[in-house]
């Protein structure tokens, strides 16, 4: 055997497989159960065979034995025996295709007779006589159309055989249960064999067609109740290792199966359900992520700005303070100056302690409007006259510069309701900055317009410097500078517009700005007519509360 057949042989009977593991041990033992339930027949058939011939052997001679009664009965005394020869001869009967041998044993005084028996029928007639336990032996010898079945039978004296082997009678006398003689019936049973065989051959055709539908009927029974699940959950399994998990089993078999499905279902729901918590889980955390990402960058930005702030803060208070310190030196170490000099350092003294205190006026107004303290105080407002007033204030400093102020309102435009000061503030910052960067000789125009019966719009639009798109979202932040250097020619905290965007919204207005770089800018403010309760954001209210 080379190892090819080694490896199909050690395949067969350690199959890989659950139907063909199925297949193997059920097969084989169906085929243990046939076995059994055919041996029990196979035996009994072997049983019923030898007590046929012990019955026909036992028959045999009862027959011949009421024949030899019969025919003792119907002679005189002195009349040989009809049947049973006291010579032990031959005794053919009629009863074909049986053969009935006597053998009459030794008499006393009396030499044995003579008669043709085979060495193993001699053997058997002595193993009887002297066990004296079964008083019949069967045997078989020949096969086919020869078989046949040896009868032994070992005959005693009775009562009846004394009626005649007595003293007084006219046959040899024997005394009670003495072994006289035995029977040797041979009887053909090739035929009775060929029956036999032809029974063993049914059963075994029963057999095999009870063991072909066993098979066929396991085979049916594990594809369905077995294997048909299994692919099932094969499938799913493989649905499952590609990451599909909507795919869900429908087996409906009521049993262990449908049980095993149900609970798999309800794990995959289970997991679905989790991963989905999972992914918005994630999606927080991403988010928070992101979140603090932004933070951090403002945080980064808010920082910078500080330093940026402290920077320009601590220029800023120093250059009035020099200004402060040093004329006020000068009036000191030179108290006999003329007049018209000490008169110009009073004024560079109160300027600077003007600037000083706008700047610290910007810081504690902002302050104020995070803190959420600051009152709006409403009352009806002209339009004209905050606008006048505006440029009068400027007066001095548009006229230094040689800058052309334009007033340009509409005549429609009514008294509003609103908080004078906080709108002044607001107008103060546009223009202040507006004076600031725009060069000598420049133009600052002051534009009043009634948008519609409930919103004025006031602008102050310069041909200065402009601002970038990029910048536009900036100017507004707090302590935002757009030159940050501590060489800057303006002056300031970078606060104004942001303190101005904080009163807008508590004015219920609306800040807006357009700029083209290197052209100019317009700062517009939208203001309700009817006051900040007419049109008020939430915050705003908010902001008030």
């Amino acid at each position: 055997m080379d190892i090819q057949d080694k490896f199909n042989l050690r395949k067969f009977f350690q199959p890989d497989t659950i139907a063909s593991k199925c297949r193997l041990r059920f097969g084989f033992t169906i085929i243990l159960v046939l076995i059994l339930a055919l041996l029990f027949p196979y035996l009994w058939m072997g049983k019923l065979a030898q007590k046929s011939v012990i019955d026909s052997g036992f028959s045999a001679v009862e027959t011949v034995l009421k024949n030899h009664m019969k025919s003792r009965s119907s002679f005189e005394l002195d009349t040989e025996p009809f049947i049973l020869e006291e010579t032990g001869d031959k005794y053919k009967s009629q009863y074909s295709p049986v053969n009935i041998r006597w053998r009459r044993f030794e008499l006393e005084n009396q030499p044995e007779s003579e008669t043709v028996f085979s060495k193993k029928e001699l053997k058997t007639i002595t193993e009887i006589r002297e066990e004296d336990k079964q008083p019949f032996r069967v045997w078989g010898e020949g096969s086919g159309a020869l078989a046949t079945k040896k009868y032994v039978h070992l005959i005693k004296s009775e009562s009846r055989c004394l009626q005649c082997h007595s003293e007084q009678g006219a046959a040899p006398p024997f005394q009670n249960n003495q072994p006289i003689g035995a029977f040797v019936i041979t009887k053909l049973v090739g035929h009775t064999d060929r029956a036999r065989l032809v029974n063993i051959i049914c059963i075994l055709m029963a057999g095999l067609l009870a063991g072909s539908g066993a098979i066929i009927a396991l085979y049916v029974t594990v594809q369905k109740v077995i294997l048909s699940p299994l692919r099932q959950l094969r499938a799913l399994a493989n649905n499952l290792a590609e990451g599909n998990l909507d795919t869900r089993t429908s087996i409906k078999t009521n049993d262990e199966y449908e049980r095993l499905s149900n609970a798999i279902n309800h794990m995959l729901d289970g997991l679905q359900s989790s991963q989905e918590k999972l992914r918005n889980a994630n999606r927080q955390l991403d988010e928070k992520i992101l979140e603090l990402s932004e933070r951090n960058v403002e945080l980064f930005k808010a920082n910078k700005l500080k330093g940026e702030f402290l920077a320009n803060m601590s220029h800023e208070f120093r250059t009035p303070l020099n200004s402060i310190m040093g004329f006020a030196d000068i009036i000191r170490e030179r108290p006999d100056a003329q007049k018209e000099k000490i008169q110009r350092y009073a004024d560079n003294i109160g300027k600077s302690g003007r600037n000083l205190l706008s700047m610290i006026n910007d810081l504690l107004e902002m302050a104020k409007v995070e803190a959420g303290k600051v009152e709006i105080k409403i009352h009806e407002v002209n339009i004209p006259e905050i606008c006048s007033s505006l440029v009068n204030f400027f007066l001095p400093m548009t006229t230094k510069k040689s800058i052309y102020v334009d007033i340009d309102l509409d005549p429609e435009i009514p008294i509003i309701r609103t908080d004078p000061d906080k709108l002044q503030q607001i107008l103060y910052n546009f223009m202040s900055n507006a004076v600031k960067f725009v060069p000598e000789s420049g133009k600052v125009s002051v534009i009043g317009r009634l948008l519609n019966e409930k919103t004025v719009r006031l602008s102050i639009a310069d041909n200065g410097p402009g601002i970038s798109k990029n910048n536009l979202d900036k100017i507004f932040d707090k302590f935002r500078q757009l030159d940050g250097s501590i060489t800057r020619t303006g002056t300031g905290t970078g606060l104004g517009l942001a303190i101005s965007k904080e009163l807008s919204v508590l004015l219920g207005a609306e800040i807006k700005v357009e700029s083209v770089l290197n052209q100019g800018a317009v700062f517009s403010l939208d203001l309700p007519v009817l006051g900040p309760d007419a049109k008020m954001p939430e915050t705003a209210k908010d902001n008030q509360q």
